[in-house]
């Protein structure tokens, strides 16, 4: 009798066949990948950071070298322009010539006609074996007392130890300050037409006190020193004030009339008008004895220094300067901060 009663077929011999195991559970893949040799867990965000920081060095190697790029050709550019863009004789003149210098526009220590500017370029001149005489080429409404006797004294020294003539031009105006500094010369020649004269001294301003009274506003001005304030134009001017301004004035009207005497002695002729600050024509400032005769800057090459070739010496902004003070403050600010990153970094 068969011990398989359900499967009568299977000889009663055959052993019973052995079942197939079931297969494993296949492995989650985060399991599986962190089973793998060599790779611990949290090694995605290892890698991120890795990745990121290499990221932001090569970011900061890219910075500093654009940085350095943008100032060297700045800094190539300065130079270049600087040297381009010189306006003053390029080298010392051998050949006999007139030397130029012009004082135009206002005197005041920031113009191309402050101090420094015309003093520098007065040296050069003077130096120059080849300069026969100085031009001061002069078309100026005035400026700073200051500024105009720098140049005047300096004139008067250099001339005295280089022995060569110094002339003044005018063309439209020379008043005021800017005849301070011609009274030093030895001839002036001017235009029938220019403007001369105007030996005088000003100091001018505004006073607010009344306007602000009917507008009800009070001013709050705190001084150590009561009369710290008075050239305020929002507080009252006491008389002693006054008084003491009008003092000042008159010191340096006497120092600008002495200058005037210095320089063309008996060549004026004095009237109670001289030194009132009026202004003249050229053909009047001759017959006053203010100028000497009329003629323009050729002429005087031609017919008084006898040397026609000009030379202009005048110091003048180049393109360098100019574009350092209209760009200066920005381009300065960008390169502090260019450096400033750098430097943290």
């Amino acid at each position: 009798m068969s011990d398989y009663p359900n499967d009568p077929a299977r000889p009663e011999d055959e052993p019973a066949p052995t079942p197939a195991p079931a297969p494993a559970p296949s492995l989650a893949p985060a399991a599986a990948r962190a089973a793998q040799p060599g790779l611990a867990p949290g090694w995605e965000k290892d890698t991120l950071e890795k990745l990121l920081f290499a990221t932001l060095e090569e970011q900061r190697k890219a910075r500093r070298w654009r940085t350095f790029v943008r100032l060297a050709w700045l800094t190539f550019f300065a130079v270049l322009l600087w040297n381009v863009s010189f306006r003053g004789p390029s080298a010392a003149k051998t050949t006999a010539h007139t030397a130029v210098i012009e004082i135009k526009g206002e005197i005041s220590s920031d113009s191309t006609a402050g101090a420094e500017n015309v003093v520098s370029a007065a040296k050069a001149a003077f130096e120059d074996p080849g300069a026969q005489a100085i031009v001061l080429l002069i078309n100026s409404p005035g400026g700073s007392p200051v500024q105009a006797g720098i140049i005047n004294d300096e004139l008067k020294r250099l001339r005295g130890i280089y022995k060569k003539p110094v002339y003044a031009v005018v063309e439209e105006s020379c008043a005021s300050a800017a005849y301070y500094i011609a009274a030093v010369t030895d001839r002036i020649f001017v235009d029938k037409a220019s403007i001369v004269g105007s030996i005088g001294v000003l100091m001018d301003g505004f006073g607010f006190v009344g306007l602000m009274e009917k507008l009800g506003v009070e001013r709050r001005l705190m001084t150590a020193g009561e009369n710290k304030g008075f050239l305020d134009p929002f507080s009252p001017q006491s008389d002693k004030q006054r008084e003491h301004a009008q003092a000042m004035l008159n010191v340096v009207h006497k120092q600008f009339i002495d200058v005037v005497k210095a320089g063309r002695g008996k060549k004026l002729k004095e009237t109670p008008e001289l030194f009132s600050g009026l202004f003249w024509t050229g053909q009047q400032a001759v017959e006053m004895g203010l100028a000497d005769q009329l003629g323009n800057l050729e002429f005087v090459a031609r017919e008084i220094v006898k040397a026609e070739e000009l030379v202009d010496y005048t110091r003048r902004e180049n393109v360098a300067e100019r574009l350092a003070k209209r760009f200066g403050a920005s381009i300065g600010e960008g390169a502090v901060r260019a450096l400033r990153a750098v430097s943290i970094r």
